[in-house]
């Protein structure tokens, strides 16, 4: 059974760093694009970054490429976003999710077919 097990949020003062980690089982993480997306309230959902199965490379929305890094480890079969000099507008709610469909991967939510239930990252002084 596949499942993607988000950890890593909390409630943080502007400036910091976090690290999300997302802990994936039920399938082999190298045959799979993975993707991070977060959920500001009253937001529609945000593609921020996505990790290509075949290769590792990763593409970053505009709102991420500067400040958040993802990355995975096969051997503990988890991905992360490295999230630095976080900012009040970086609050919402953070998803990873997974497609084997496309080649490559990209931030379109619609690709994705498997999501975990996220965790809260609120940034506030």
């Amino acid at each position: 059974q596949v499942q993607l097990v988000e950890s890593g949020g909390g409630l943080v003062t502007p400036g910091v760093s976090l690290r999300l980690s997302c802990a994936a089982s039920g399938f082999t993480l190298n045959r799979y694009n993975m993707g991070w997306f977060r959920q500001a309230p009253g937001k529609g959902r945000e593609g921020i970054s996505c990790i290509s199965a075949r290769d590792g490379t990763t593409t970053y929305s505009d709102s991420a490429k500067d400040r958040f890094t993802m990355s995975r480890d096969m051997a503990k079969m988890t991905v992360y976003l490295e999230m630095n000099n976080l900012k009040p507008e970086d609050t919402a709610m953070y998803y990873c999710a997974m497609e084997n469909k496309y080649l490559d991967c990209a931030t379109y939510e619609d690709r994705y077919t498997d999501w975990g239930q996220g965790t809260q990252v609120t940034v506030s002084s």
